[in-house]
């Protein structure tokens, strides 16, 4: 496993350029989480995930919870979620739960489809909508249990009378 110092660019440590602990700039990040030089600036310019810092010489750095988000976005994608998708997931998520900074680095996401779930309190929601996916099973028994004990005298109906055999049947 590689170490922070051997993540430095080779121009960056040429310079003896000492970065803070925990940031790393873009071609540590590149090798770590595999994504390109591009995508990094893609995701930046169209607000999906920007990096915290920037140097004075205006070269990105990010942090470990960039890395997060950034590797929570190249899941998602490679599980076939849009980047557009993500990003209306993103929005709605800040919409729904205002006190969530960062939604793909503070928020446990996982992708059925093109469709992103937030994992959260013991519920699953989906993170446009809000609508939850999950719901307590022993609940749902309780709620069960409880209406056929009010109604249990009800739950078969009427009686029906015995139907007449045809002619030509057999009775027993």
């Amino acid at each position: 496993m590689p170490v922070e110092s051997d993540l430095l660019d080779a121009g960056s440590r040429s310079r003896q350029t000492r970065l803070p602990d925990g940031v790393y700039p873009t071609g540590a990040v590149t090798r770590l989480l595999g994504v390109t030089r591009r995508q990094l600036q893609y995701w930046a310019q169209t607000d999906l995930v920007r990096p915290s810092a920037r140097t004075p010489g205006g070269h990105a750095r990010y942090t470990f919870g960039d890395l997060v988000a950034l590797k929570a976005t190249k899941q998602l994608i490679d599980a076939g979620v849009s980047v557009q998708r993500i990003r209306s997931s993103i929005r709605s998520l800040r919409r729904i739960l205002p006190t969530i900074e960062r939604p793909l680095s503070d928020l446990v996401l996982v992708a059925t489809g093109d469709v992103v779930l937030v994992l959260r309190e013991g519920a699953a929601f989906e993170a446009i909508s809000g609508q939850e996916w999950i719901f307590e099973v022993s609940q749902l028994q309780r709620q069960v249990e409880a209406a056929s004990g009010r109604s249990r005298g009800a739950r078969h109906g009427p009686r029906r009378a015995a139907r007449e055999p045809d002619v030509g049947e057999r009775t027993a």
